[in-house]
């Protein structure tokens, strides 16, 4: 069997002549857009994405419809979508990582709370003219989560076929942020998968979390969103793998792709490689930092930056500090191997963290597009 190192040859060497991937003008290049007031709507550079991503809404405990009450939402939801359909299609996403898990649980495995809670989804979407619905919830946790998941998207799906027929208008778009594998690894039962048979028949696509693989929570430097990993399955590539392995369609995985890079305290400021002993977290918000944040400590301190060909990702150091994150060469290589597995595109978290002139978020299109020039856009 050929090593993984020249298995990683050989995959750079076909995505580079363009040989082997496929796609269309209809894929998805996508962000999401967390409400906040430093980066309106109005700052994103539509030219570069297909969809945009509302973040978040939340649904009530009590009523369980979203939360849309308050003046100030209603008017939020209002100027994204006035600011930006004309050129994207928007998408209100609802959950996210700080939302209720427990109230999710509690929402799927009821009858009556579905309905409520579906109704209320597609409502608020028409009313503030948006294109679709996105749920992320992070994440279930036991067999029965999932399975009520699945059938919640296929609630969720015939009520929002139902909508369309009865008002002639286009179907919402129905997707969902899921974890970076198709199996769940915090589970607490040892097997836990996604309801692949529902995805694929429900949601028009996923968005996978191809990120936070690893982080200042543990103990040594990571790669937080490498393509490879030689030691273990924390790895782009594993998990979307898994995704198809798993059985779902591959035109239905967009790979999620971080515009951030986690940072961590080196123990030992001479052990400074991938897997390096650490004590916590870095400089940044809570071992975090948007990229263009990544670019000024590489500037300011005169850190030390590194492109790691085992894993597809870059860090660097100065003293005892160390960042993990991707830079243009290592998204365009992430982009080639999407490509290659015929997924349906590719989405970032999240805008307002890219460099002011875009400079990922244009080297990923730009991969993207050079590939339908190769292939002739066909499928």
């Amino acid at each position: 069997m050929a090593s993984l190192s020249m298995l990683r040859f050989l995959f750079l060497a076909i995505f580079f002549v363009g040989i082997t991937a496929t796609t269309s003008t209809n894929d998805i290049k996508a962000i999401y857009w967390l409400e906040q007031p430093l980066f309106p709507p109005s700052a994103i550079n539509t030219s570069l994405f297909t969809h945009v991503y509302y973040a978040f809404l939340a649904p009530n405990n009590v009523t369980y419809e979203l939360d849309v009450v308050s003046n100030s939402t209603g008017t939020n939801l209002a100027t994204f979508t006035n600011t930006l359909r004309s050129n994207v299609a928007t998408l209100i996403s609802i959950g996210g990582a700080n939302s209720n898990s427990t109230l999710f649980s509690l929402i799927a495995a009821n009858a009556a709370a579905r309905a409520t809670f579906i109704n209320s989804t597609i409502t608020v979407a028409r009313t503030f003219g948006f294109n679709g619905i996105d749920l992320d919830w992070e994440f279930p946790r036991t067999v029965n989560e999932m399975n009520d998941l699945g059938l919640l998207f296929k609630e969720w799906r015939a009520a929002v076929s139902a909508e369309a027929a009865a008002t002639g208008r286009e179907p919402l778009l129905l997707t969902a942020a899921v974890y970076f594998s198709v199996d769940y690894f915090l589970s607490e039962t040892t097997s836990l998968r996604y309801p692949v048979d529902s995805i694929n028949e429900n949601l028009d696509w996923v968005n996978v979390m191809s990120y936070d693989l690893n982080g200042p929570w543990s103990n040594h430097t990571g790669p937080p969103a490498g393509l490879f990993d030689p030691k273990n399955n924390a790895s782009v590539s594993y998990g979307l793998g898994s995704w198809i392995r798993g059985g779902v369609i591959p035109k239905k995985v967009v790979m999620g792709l971080p515009l951030y890079g986690r940072t961590w305290q080196l123990l030992e400021p001479n052990v400074h490689g991938i897997g390096a002993p650490a004590s916590g977290p870095g400089p940044g918000s809570n071992g975090a930092m948007a990229l263009f944040q990544v670019l000024e400590f590489n500037n300011e301190t005169g850190a030390n930056v590194v492109c790691d060909k085992e894993t597809a990702s870059v860090y660097s150091y100065s003293g005892s500090y160390w960042v993990g994150y991707d830079d243009p060469k290592t998204v365009a290589v992430k982009v080639g191997f999407a490509q290659a597995l015929s997924l349906h595109g590719y989405f970032f978290w999240a805008a307002g963290l890219d460099t002011s002139d875009w400079k990922i978020s244009t080297q990923a299109l730009n991969a993207w597009m050079l590939c339908i020039e190769e292939t002739g856009g066909m499928n």
